[in-house]
């Protein structure tokens, strides 16, 4: 099957689509990556999807507008990824959608909201759409997140140790797969999140990130204000646990900045970077992880990249390139798989990571042009991924 993912993560820039062939081969599914594609959202949608993410408010109007306009981006790219990486032969076409609020009291997750509507999608490829794929896990009981923990046990299989994959996205996330005992994963904290609000409160909006970790690298870590972030309560939360922007934002780090007026924004970039990589590199240890393959945005940020394997002392950090995923990429390709899973009968989650009760078959499917066809329900459910070479 001939599948495309779409992606848009937490960092709300760009959404990414991510082609691949999937096989199944005996207890083994074969992932055959066939390119990405990227496009950034128009200044216009993101300012407007920027102004209505929480703690602001917003109105039904400005989220219908949204869902929209941001069913439409996807569409488009979905349109694109198809011509050029899939020949127009496209089979299945798997949206995340861009979430908008993760409603989480007292650890519990009660509900999940991702808009894009896949309807345009569907209309503009005529290609099936698998959607919606959060909800039912929290349904079920779970968080909801991290919700390719299923993909990265299936992927980790078999590796020596108790390896751990790290997306690097707005939050970072964390599966770990040891030989023994159930898999765990969990949000660790934030990633990009608290850098990027960071960069552009105190840059007058001059920058959206930090390109290259350029202010970090010149800054310096400011102990008294990385002592007061690191007191966050949610890091003492035993995993299963998820969070998000809904924490994670840039009026919760301007109220730690009360006092420190005059602390150059490098050196508040660098200690909010020096944050994720010392609570990402607390879980990974905490879990017991003897390696760590990192994906997401955050790769591309060499700063960070420093700071996580000095704090990690000596435990291996690599990228999923390594591993034949492109970093970039892997969240899309796992969307990919999890799609895949749908439209074949197969759960998509891993109770022991997301906490939910039972495993569930992810999401809603949307028809194409030529109505629903969906493949046989698969006799059994894959085990391990094996990425193959194009």
């Amino acid at each position: 099957m001939r599948v495309i993912g779409l992606m848009s993560g937490t960092s709300h820039d760009a959404v990414d689509a991510a082609a691949a062939d999937l096989v199944l081969e005996g207890d083994s599914l074969l992932l055959t990556p066939l390119g990405m594609v990227s496009a950034p959202y128009p200044e216009k949608l993101r300012s407007a999807l920027t102004a209505a993410l929480p703690p602001a408010s917003t109105t039904m109007r400005d989220v219908c507008r949204l869902d929209t306009r941001i069913g439409q981006a996807f569409a488009a790219l979905a349109t694109r990824a198809d011509r050029e990486l899939c020949d127009g032969r496209a089979d299945l076409i798997v949206s995340h959608g861009q979430t908008v609020y993760h409603w989480v009291e007292q650890g519990r997750v009660h509900g999940t909201l991702q808009i894009g509507s896949p309807s345009w999608i569907a209309e503009a490829t005529g290609r099936p759409v698998v959607s919606d794929l959060r909800t039912r896990d929290v349904a079920a009981g779970g968080q909801g997140a991290p919700l390719v923990s299923v993909v990265d046990v299936m992927w980790l299989r078999g590796r020596p140790g108790v390896p751990a994959a790290l997306n690097l996205g707005g939050i970072a996330n964390l599966t770990v797969a040891g030989a023994a005992g159930d898999p765990v994963a969990f949000d660790t904290s934030p990633a990009n999140a608290l850098v990027d609000a960071a960069a552009h409160a105190l840059t007058d909006g001059r920058l959206e990130y930090d390109r290259d970790g350029a202010l970090a690298a010149r800054g310096r870590v400011d102990t008294a204000l990385l002592r007061a972030l690191l007191d966050e309560p949610y890091y003492a939360e035993p995993p299963p646990k998820t969070t998000g922007k809904e924490l994670f934002h840039w009026p919760y780090l301007h109220t730690f900045l009360t006092g420190r007026d005059r602390l150059p924004v490098e050196d508040v970039v660098a200690t909010v970077t020096h944050l994720t990589a010392r609570t990402v590199a607390d879980a990974v240890r905490a879990a017991g992880a003897t390696e760590v393959i990192a994906s997401g945005g955050g790769t591309r940020n060499p700063t960070l990249m420093s700071m996580l394997r000095t704090a990690l002392h000596g435990i291996p950090l690599r990228t999923s390139d390594d591993l034949g995923l492109p970093s970039e990429a892997k969240e899309a390709y796992a969307f990919a798989v999890l799609g895949y899973l749908t439209a074949h009968g197969l759960a998509g989650t891993v109770p022991a990571c997301t906490g939910a009760r039972r495993p569930s078959v992810l999401g809603s499917i949307t028809p194409g042009s030529g109505g629903l066809r969906l493949p046989e329900p698969a006799a059994t459910a894959p085990v391990r991924l094996r990425t193959v070479p194009a």
